[in-house]
């Protein structure tokens, strides 16, 4: 497990900022990172938000590793949820990250974990999607479509298109939705509640 949360840390040093400066997400100050494993996007958040704080919420044998591991004692603005968010209540905030989560997931199951974000989402509040996106008639990327065909043989999920997300976003309640393309490997989707 260290080694696969340690491999997220360089992605995030390329994509990062780039998907969460996608959107000027700094009027949100409460943010909670659903799966947000080693904490390599939280870091790059307080970084680029230093007004914010972001809650990482994952499963406890994850958010030990990540304590030991990825964030120091120190760093005061970020803090640890430990839960299954299909199974557990999520905390609230003003701005739910998922990043790389639900494209592990089928349709149905992204909409009950959306319903759920929107539910304990602040009025005015969001949620951020951070995913490879399809080109709407799936001609690529081809990177994307990698990817894609590993999740319908590793996960339930499977990589989508903006369309798609949209979609998912409005069933759950989610509105004002944007999408931007980084020109990177992730792009971002932002839901307004």
């Amino acid at each position: 497990m260290l080694k696969i949360m340690a491999g997220q840390n360089p992605i995030w040093g390329k994509c990062g900022r780039d998907v969460l400066a996608a959107f000027d997400l700094s009027p949100f100050r409460q943010i909670c990172d659903l799966g947000g494993g080693g904490g390599a996007l939280a870091r790059e958040c307080v970084s680029l938000y230093p007004n914010s704080t972001v809650t990482i919420y994952d499963l406890p044998k994850v958010v030990q590793v990540a304590k030991e591991q990825f964030i120091p004692p120190e760093e005061h603005r970020i803090a640890f949820y430990e839960g299954d968010f299909f199974n557990d209540s999520i905390p609230e905030a003003e701005l739910y990250i998922l990043s790389k989560i639900l494209h592990d997931w089928d349709d149905d199951k992204c909409r009950q974990l959306l319903a759920k974000v929107h539910k304990a989402c602040k009025p005015g509040g969001g949620v951020l999607l951070v995913e490879s996106l399809l080109n709407e008639d799936k001609s690529g990327p081809l990177e994307t479509q990698l990817y894609s065909m590993n999740m319908l043989v590793q996960t339930e999920g499977k990589e989508r298109t903006a369309a798609e997300y949209s979609k998912l976003l409005g069933a759950a309640g989610f509105g004002e939705i944007q999408v931007k393309r980084t020109g990177k490997l992730y792009d971002a989707v932002l839901g307004r509640k």
